[in-house]
């Protein structure tokens, strides 16, 4: 495993207002933790920029939450930081969803953003 303190860190800076914007159905809040040209791929067909995920998280059920644990870690350059991680969504009508997703972090200015998020349903073998 090379996953270093500093990049979990800098993901679970990001992720923490991520999922508490998520569990709290606040899309526009989502989606301002995105870069302009953000690459999105949820379990629906992808977009490219804040409102994409805006509109993505405005369709999720109200009461979806989102639980996280950083599996991988790897600062690619200065200021930017892959991520994979196992993320359960729990819904209030139906049994928890368990997905992998990846993240690319970028650093603007002083704040880092989500430039790349893709989630991925592995079925159990």
């Amino acid at each position: 495993m090379t996953t270093t303190t500093d990049g979990t860190a800098i993901l679970s800076g990001v992720l923490d207002r991520w999922k508490a914007d998520v569990d709290t159905h606040r899309p526009d809040r989502v989606a301002a933790l995105f870069t302009e040209d953000a690459v999105f791929q949820g379990l629906h067909p992808y977009s490219v920029g804040r409102q994409g995920v805006a509109d993505y998280y405005a369709s999720q059920p109200l009461g979806m939450k989102a639980e996280y644990r950083v599996l991988e870690t790897r600062r690619l350059a200065d200021g930017v930081v892959l991520g994979y991680l196992a993320v359960e969504f729990s819904f209030t009508d139906r049994p928890p969803l368990d997905v992998k997703l990846s993240v690319l972090v970028t650093r603007v200015a002083q704040e880092w953003f989500i430039g790349h998020y893709q989630v991925s349903r592995l079925e159990q073998a």
